[in-house]
């Protein structure tokens, strides 16, 4: 995939709603909506086949899709045991393995909890762990960008400051920016118009053009409450101003992939794309 996009793309999370379980019929679905791709969902470990693997990428090459894909939730680089640190940087490297192999050119993941330590220490652990990532990826010959996901709850590592400064210690790592769960972890802030300028203004001084122009964003209708995020929710059922979002996006030429993940998945990624189109 190019570093370099030349328009935003619109991704359902994963396959969308009106889908009876087949990739082929999933990609149909998009397609026939006018959408521009998926994010693989292995939320609940990397199972896919070779045989899959091979039609989804095939599929993404004939149709032109953009593909990214979501590593398990089973993952906390701050883990008190060893081994299920051990355990979570392995479910990275076989999200990226998975990746290469379809043809996704972005992998995200929620990296950790606090676990009641000191932040600094929570981002040392995590840089450790992406050493270990970098390196497994790199041996590997595998290039899809790593990115650790903007996160919903204050008990969780991934604020904004935090995802920034770690992309700048790694050549293939940038942030996964999902701005309901940058409006929940706060509780109701970033939701403005001047806001969303604010947070695409920092990356781009902070991590260059680059990274406005190789966007990979989440976005859904959110619940939440003082602690942060409690569900995702359609965006007509939220407070998440998607529209100025969207003008925002325009206003800094963002491209790459903004991937819904509200719960009716393929209408309100059509909803946000028909919005973005009359922009």
């Amino acid at each position: 995939m190019p570093e370099i996009f030349d328009k935003l793309n619109f991704l359902t999370a994963g396959m969308p709603k009106a889908t009876k379980g087949s990739y082929k019929e999933a990609f149909d679905i998009i397609k026939s909506l006018g959408l521009d791709g998926m994010e693989l969902e292995f939320v609940h470990g990397v199972r896919m086949s070779d045989e899959t693997r091979a039609l989804v990428k095939e599929t993404r090459e004939r149709e032109n899709l953009i593909l990214t894909a979501h590593c398990p939730f089973y993952i906390n680089l701050n883990a008190q045991e060893e081994e299920k640190v051990i355990a979570s940087v392995n479910r990275i490297i076989e999200t990226a393995v998975a990746a290469k192999d379809t043809g996704a050119f972005s992998i995200t993941y929620h990296a950790a909890y606090y676990m009641g330590k000191d932040k600094e220490a929570v981002y040392e652990q995590v840089k450790k762990c992406n050493d270990m990532i970098s390196a497994a990826l790199a041996n590997q010959g595998i290039n899809v960008w790593v990115r650790p996901e903007t996160t919903g709850k204050a008990t969780q590592w991934g604020d904004l400051d935090e995802v920034i400064r770690l992309s700048k210690e790694f050549d293939l790592v940038l942030p996964c920016i999902d701005f309901s769960h940058l409006h929940a972890r706060s509780a109701g802030e970033f939701n403005t118009y001047d806001e969303f300028s604010m947070i695409l203004e920092k990356i781009g001084t902070e991590l260059g053009d680059k990274a406005l122009k190789n966007f990979h964003a989440h976005l859904a209708g959110i619940l939440y409450t003082a602690k942060g995020e409690r569900s995702h929710l359609n965006l007509a059922e939220s407070d998440m101003n998607y529209k100025d979002l969207l003008k925002a996006f325009k206003a800094f030429d963002v491209r790459g992939a903004l991937t819904c993940e509200s719960p009716n998945i393929e209408v309100d990624t059509k909803i946000l794309k028909d919005y973005y189109l009359t922009l």
